[in-house]
């Protein structure tokens, strides 16, 4: 995963351009405090958000609350680009995990 800031460092919301790989499946998903808003820019983004798996095209977006149990990955079909605009809690969550 590659990631790239696009907001100043303690802003209360952070935008960020994130490139997944390529994953037959998707990664385990968890909680957090928080919201997100991701657009996709190229790829497939697979968003498995409460127990139900969406797949997420160019020019699509979506948002929900981190607290429902979600993972986000690229699908199987090649890597994906994606601008993500997080509150402070979810940007943590996602720079700082492996």
């Amino acid at each position: 995963m590659i990631i790239a800031p696009l907001t100043l460092e303690h802003s209360p919301v952070q935008a960020i351009k994130i490139v997944y790989s390529a994953r037959k499946t998707a990664p385990e998903p968890r909680v957090h405090d928080g919201y997100e808003w991701l657009y996709v820019l190229s790829g497939q983004v697979r968003l498995a958000l409460d127990g139900t798996e969406h797949v997420i095209e160019p020019g699509e977006a979506a948002e929900f609350d981190t607290r429902l149990p979600h993972s986000i990955s690229a699908t199987a079909a090649g890597p994906a680009e994606v601008l993500s605009i997080f509150s402070a809690a979810g940007e943590r969550f996602h720079t700082r995990l492996t």
